[in-house]
């Protein structure tokens, strides 16, 4: 699977109407039409995008969101739930965190204290971080080993030198420039404006 393999799904998720639970069943379904190596290097490659997303300045950001604090699953699951906006969307923010205020998810929670977000409405998506294993456990028929086969041949597919795909090279330099960005203390202006902090205290 290459990375115009991976994200063709995740576009098409993010477009899928339907609640979580509905677009996720989609997503076990295509994978499930697919070999049992496919999930895992899908797997595989949805870790390696969440790792691009661990950057100082998107931490910030999400915690801005989030009422000034974000704990460390909270951003593994919001890294999760921004590869699911689709490859558009995760570029840009990577690229610049300030573009989270263009995302109409976020935007929605704008002026709206965190008690009054439904489950469907944060965004962190925990459950996607999931189907992968699912759908290999059901093709293999490994359910009952607690993901034991699923992780060992993710681990074999991580540890295996990466054969460049046409395309990945300018994808790798996007990402490195971005992390560079980053690294560099850009602000979030727009961002900053949707959640000011004094807005967010809760209500005496």
């Amino acid at each position: 699977m290459d990375e115009k393999t991976f994200w063709a799904p995740m576009d098409e998720l993010s477009r899928r109407p339907g609640d979580r639970n509905e677009r996720l069943d989609w997503l076990r379904g295509e994978l499930l039409r697919r070999p049992a190596a496919a999930g895992v290097e899908f797997q595989a490659h949805l870790e390696a995008a969440c790792e691009a997303v661990a950057t100082g300045a998107l931490w910030r950001a999400v915690s801005r969101i989030e009422g000034g604090s974000c704990t460390d699953d909270g951003f593994d699951y919001f890294a999760v739930w921004l590869v699911a906006q689709g490859r558009g969307t995760y570029e840009a923010v990577l690229a610049d965190p300030d573009a989270l205020a263009d995302v109409s998810e976020v935007r929605a929670l704008a002026g709206r204290h965190l008690r009054e977000w439904h489950d469907d409405e944060w965004p962190e998506w925990e459950e996607l971080d999931y189907v992968a294993q699912d759908a290999f456990d059901e093709l293999t028929g490994q359910e009952d080993d607690c993901g034991d086969a699923f992780y060992e041949a993710l681990g074999a597919v991580q540890e295996a030198p990466a054969e460049c795909e046409e395309g990945d090279e300018t994808v790798r330099a996007t990402t490195r420039g971005a992390i560079l960005r980053l690294a560099a203390g850009a602000g979030t202006p727009r961002l900053d404006a949707l959640f000011p902090v004094e807005a967010r205290a809760p209500s005496q």
